[in-house]
C-alpha cells in the first residue's frame, strides 16, 4: 500500500477530532458550495440562452433570404419557389428545413380599439411543432388547398389590448390602392415574451396576402432556412451565399435581433468572471487550509523525518490528503448543484417577471460536457495549488518539529 496515502487516510477529518476535523469539513464546504453555485450558474445561463434562441428561431428559422429592395421595410418584394435556391436545398446536408413567408402591415380593428400589426403569411410547411410552444390558447391554422384560410394566430399581447380572444372575428384594414379589408377568425394566441414578436405579430395564410398584392401561387416573401446546428451559424453562411439566387440577400438571424443575441452574450462574459471568483476562492481556501493542517502536525513531520522519511513522502501525505478533501467536496456540490437544478427544472420552483426576463420562469439547460470540465477544472486548479503549502515541508527540521507546541 501507498505509505503517504495511507497516512494521509488515518488522519482524515473521520479519524481526528476537534480543530482538525473542523478544518476538513470547512475546507470540503467551500469546495462543494463554489461546485454547486458554478454548476447552477451554467444551467440557467444555458436555460435563458436556449429558451431565448428557441423563441426567436421558431419565428424567424436560423437564416432568411429574401430580395434585395427599397423602400417599405414591412412589405418584401416577391421572390419564387422556382428558384435554384428553393429547387436544389434539399441537396445541401446542413440544412434542416426551408419553409416560405410573407409580410403585410395593417390595421387590426377590436369593438372599441385600432393597433397597427404585421401579418406574416406561412404555408402549410411553416413548422408548427417547434412553435407549439408558444402557444398559449388554442390551436394553430389549418390551411386549405383550394382557398386562403381565414384563421389567424394572435399575439396574447394584442389580443388583450383589443380585448379579444379565441373563437372571436376581427376585421383587419390594408393601406394600399385601392385599400382593402378582410375578415379573420382568431383560432389561438401564442406568447413569447418578446416585443419584437408579441407587440405587432399575427400569423394567417401566406395564400390572403398572394391575394391582396396580385402574387402567382409560387411567389412568396422569401425563405426561412433552418440548419442542423445553431452554433455554427457563422460556419454554415458562406456555403449558403454560394447557393443563393443572385439577386437574393442572406440574413443571419443573430444580426437581425442583435440586441437579443448580444445580451445572451454578455450573460456569458458575467458567469465566465463569477467562475473566476469561485476558483480564485476555492484554491486560496485549499491554501490556506493545507497551511493550517501543516502546522498542526508539525511534531508528526518532524518524527517522520526522523525515522527516515523523505520530504517528497511527506508532502504526499499533504497533498493526497487535500485531493481527498476536493474529493468530497466534488461530490457533495455535484449532489446539491444537480439536486436543485433537477428541482427547478420538474417543478418550476423559482418563477421570474417575463416583462424583463422574456419567460415565465427560470430555466435549466443541462450541458453534460460543460459540468465535466467545470468538476475536471476545480480538481486540476485546487490540486495544483496545493503544491505550494507543501514545499512549506522542506524547511522544517526534524528537532525542532518535534519539540514544536
Amino acid at each position: 500500500m501507498n505509505l503517504s496515502y495511507f497516512i494521509a487516510k488515518r488522519i482524515s477529518f473521520k479519524r481526528t477530532g476537534g480543530f482538525t476535523g473542523t478544518i476538513h469539513r470547512i475546507a470540503v464546504a467551500s469546495v462543494a458550495i463554489g461546485l454547486a453555485i458554478s454548476l447552477i450558474s451554467f444551467m440557467i445561463l444555458g436555460g435563458f440562452q436556449n429558451e431565448i434562441s428557441n423563441k426567436v428561431f421558431s419565428f424567424t428559422g436560423h437564416y432568411q433570404g429574401m430580395k434585395f429592395m427599397s423602400g417599405n421595410a414591412f412589405e418584401e418584394s416577391p421572390t419564387s419557389t422556382k428558384s435554384d435556391f428553393y429547387q436544389n436545398y434539399p441537396e445541401v446536408d446542413f440544412i434542416k428545413h426551408v419553409q416560405v413567408y410573407a409580410h403585410k402591415p395593417g390595421l387590426l380593428k377590436g369593438d372599441q380599439e385600432v393597433e397597427g400589426v404585421l401579418l406574416k403569411g406561412v404555408d402549410k410547411n411553416f413548422d408548427s411543432l417547434t412553435f407549439k410552444a408558444s402557444i398559449t390558447k388554442g390551436r394553430f391554422i389549418h390551411f386549405s388547398d383550394s382557398s386562403a384560410s381565414n384563421e389567424i394566430l394572435l399575439s396574447k399581447k394584442v389580443a388583450n389590448k383589443l380585448l379579444l380572444d379565441v373563437g372571436e372575428s376581427v376585421t383587419m384594414y390594408f393601406v394600399q390602392e385601392p385599400p382593402r379589408f378582410r375578415r379573420f377568425e382568431i383560432v389561438g394566441l401564442y406568447e413569447t415574451y418578446l416585443e419584437n414578436f408579441d407587440d405587432k405579430i399575427l400569423i394567417g395564410d401566406i395564400q390572403t396576402i398572394r391575394n391582396l398584392n396580385g402574387w402567382t401561387d409560387d411567389q412568396v416573401g422569401g425563405f426561412e432556412i433552418f440548419v442542423d446546428d445553431p452554433s455554427k451559424l457563422d460556419v454554415y453562411i458562406d456555403p449558403l451565399y454560394e447557393i443563393m439566387d443572385f439577386d437574393l440577400k442572406l440574413i443571419k438571424i443573430t444580426d437581425k435581433y442583435l440586441e437579443i443575441f448580444d445580451w445572451l452574450t454578455l450573460l456569458n462574459n458575467n458567469v465566465y468572471v463569477f467562475l473566476g471568483l469561485i476558483l480564485f476562492v476555492a484554491a486560496f481556501n485549499m491554501v490556506s487550509i493545507l497551511f493550517i493542517l501543516i502546522m498542526e502536525r508539525t511534531q508528526m513531520i518532524g518524527i517522520l523525518k526522523a525515522v527516515g522519511a523523505k520530504n517528497s513522502q511527506i508532502r504526499k501525505i499533504f497533498v493526497w490528503n487535500g485531493i481527498r478533501i476536493i474529493g468530497r467536496g466534488l461530490l457533495i456540490g455535484n449532489a446539491i448543484g444537480l439536486g436543485l437544478g433537477f428541482l427547478q427544472d420538474q417543478f418550476k420552483l423559482i418563477p421570474l417577471d417575463p416583462e424583463s426576463y422574456y419567460m415565465a420562469f427560470v430555466p435549466i439547460h443541462w450541458n453534460w460536457p460543460v459540468f465535466i470540465a467545470m468538476n475536471l477544472m476545480i480538481l486540476l486548479v485546487t490540486t495544483l495549488v496545493l503544491f505550494v503549502p507543501a514545499m512549506l515541508i522542506s524547511n522544517i527540521k526534524p528537532i525542532k518539529a518535534i519539540r514544536f507546541d
